[in-house]
């Protein structure tokens, strides 16, 4: 009786940010990985995960002639792509039709732009009522998505208003009195998470401007409505950085 193939696996490492990894265990799962540890640190969790490694089928072996073939196509392919991007003057080709061009419109019949303004002011803050780009970002469910680094950077240096929770807490490069704050959209939940990771970073209780001055502490779990400033979305943390403007308990 011919004895079981052992079963070759590849892995992957990804990180997470502390309090969303079942999102993130869930996303890959559906891949097809599995769940191998996931050693949480002070803010993100590095997430390891294995599948097992495809097979080439036997007859693609016999159509490129074996593994040797193989590599030799693969390396002509990656030769001719480096070749290319070697190329800094080349440009794309432009196709173009031999059906007369209409004439244009006079600058008074010009089409009118179909952005919808912003109903806020200058000196309004930000809110779901108020913007729908806001009130869709709250509900962004992957906080590495295009979508946040894009309205990041668009509304830079403006002030943004909404209710949120305390995900997670940390001190700021072991500081005992100044921390790192995950803030979350919505109200606190141990399971489930949407919107970017906003982040307030290296402050203390003085930096959030709270407006309940009877609390003897805060942390993780408390549910605030948070007037901030936005300063900066993060690519390699995915944290979206924040400066408390008033902070409140709700």
């Amino acid at each position: 009786m011919a004895e079981q193939e052992e079963i070759k696996y590849e892995t992957m490492t990804v990180k997470s940010i502390r309090g969303r990894e079942s999102r993130a265990i869930e996303k890959w799962e559906k891949e097809g990985w599995e769940l191998v540890s996931q050693p949480p640190g002070k803010i993100q969790t590095e997430i390891v995960l294995r599948r097992p490694k495809k097979k080439l089928p036997i007859v693609l072996f016999a159509i490129l002639g074996g593994l040797a073939v193989t590599g030799l196509i693969v390396g002509v392919i990656v030769s001719s792509i480096n070749a290319g991007e070697n190329v800094p003057d080349a440009e794309p080709t432009t196709i173009t039709s031999e059906a007369p061009a209409e004439p244009s419109a006079p600058a008074s019949e010009a089409t009118e732009p179909s952005e919808t303004p912003s109903t806020t002011n200058e000196s309004e803050a930000i809110t779901i009522d108020n913007n729908a780009e806001f009130a869709a970002l709250l509900q962004e469910r992957d906080y590495c998505s295009p979508v946040v680094s894009t309205f990041a950077e668009k509304y830079a240096g403006k002030t943004i208003e909404l209710d949120a929770s305390i995900g997670a807490m940390n001190n700021h490069d072991g500081s005992a009195t100044r921390y790192d704050i995950l803030i979350s959209a919505g109200d606190f939940s141990e399971t489930t998470a949407v919107g970017p990771a906003f982040q307030f970073r290296d402050v203390n209780a003085g930096d959030l401007h709270l407006t309940d001055n009877d609390r003897d502490a805060f942390g993780v779990g408390d549910n605030l409505r948070v007037t901030a400033t936005v300063e900066k979305y993060e690519q390699q943390s995915c944290l979206f950085l924040l400066d408390p403007v008033e902070t409140s308990f709700r």
